[in-house]
């Protein structure tokens, strides 16, 4: 006879819950896009399934030691104080005072752990781990525990690298580990879905520059003029449309590629419009977070058309 979970003990996985951040889920859509990269084949799956649960380990890890930084440098506490219910301060069991640092480092560590060997076993089993694709997830393995724990990436003016990168590589570590190669087409796909959580990410910075410069943290809002900064994330968006159009054009995509981006494209520039036009940071994000959705989304259909030879 089991004995049910005390209210105590159900309250506690929520906050363990909530400190893995496991509501946000947009880097884990990175398998879908690399099972669509590798043919939806039945073996792909099952090494994606191993690779993706690992994935949400070591991402449950990093974001656990990045609250542990943001508690102890007052940088969470500061950028969550005016507007925590709009940012959802229940987000933060730290702050709240659910869980302890030393909960926090302990769950960390496990989770960190626990990614590892499943991406190891991912590799072990996996039909082919080409070397390129074995330092690929090492690098992104090592940078995503060191994000802001240990050298602190993200303290060291390569946060926005991150975002976008850690995103590219999971797409192609999962292509790499399913068919031992990346297609042209598939790095295009990879830089695609690691801008969407740039491009959410630059609009948070944004909010935070204040807080972030105050504890050292030297994201590209808290570096530079607030008018630089809106040019910056202008860039940005800019360069990601003129990458669907060139390589609809004169890459390797498909003819239809960009007319099967417009929605994710229009998305894209109404986020522009709400963050830099007219300086709703906070509605710009969510937008953010639904512009990458509709762009893995399609990416996915993308190839799904291709597997079955639809519009070539």
């Amino acid at each position: 006879m089991t004995m049910p979970l005390s209210p105590i003990g159900v309250s506690r996985i929520g906050a363990y819950a909530r400190l893995a951040k496991l509501d946000v889920w947009d880097y884990y859509l990175a398998l879908p896009l690399a099972w669509s990269l590798a043919g939806f084949t039945p073996g792909a799956f099952a090494v994606l399934l191993v690779f993706g649960l690992g994935t949400v380990c070591l991402v449950a890890g990093s974001v656990a030691f990045d609250d542990v930084t943001g508690y102890r440098d007052g940088s969470d506490a500061a950028n969550y104080g005016q507007d925590a219910p709009s940012r959802g301060l229940a987000r933060k069991p730290l702050l709240t005072g659910e869980l302890t640092e030393a909960d926090a480092i302990r769950f960390g560590w496990l989770a960190v752990g626990t990614g590892g060997a499943l991406w190891l076993l991912a590799a072990a089993v996996a039909p082919s781990a080409p070397l390129w694709t074995l330092g690929l997830a090492a690098l992104c393995f090592g940078s995503a525990a060191q994000y802001s724990w240990g050298l602190k990436i993200s303290y060291r003016g390569w946060q926005e690298v991150f975002l976008a990168g850690f995103g590219a590589g999971l797409v192609l570590v999962g292509q790499g580990l399913c068919t031992g190669h990346a297609t042209g087409f598939g790095v295009v796909q990879a830089v695609l879905f690691g801008l969407g959580p740039l491009m959410f990410g630059v609009y948070s910075n944004t909010q935070d520059a204040d807080a972030d410069a105050a504890v050292g943290r030297p994201t590209v809002a808290a570096l530079v003029s607030a008018r630089a900064n809106l040019v910056f994330i202008a860039a940005l968006t800019v360069a990601e449309l003129l990458l669907v159009i060139t390589v609809t054009g004169l890459g390797p995509a498909p003819w239809w590629f960009a007319l099967l981006m417009l929605p994710a494209m229009g998305v894209r520039v109404h986020q522009l419009r709400l963050g830099v036009g007219l300086g709703d940071l906070l509605a710009a994000r969510r937008l953010g977070l639904y512009a990458h959705r509709l762009t893995a989304a399609t990416l996915v259909a993308v190839n799904l058309i291709s597997v079955v030879g639809v519009g070539s």
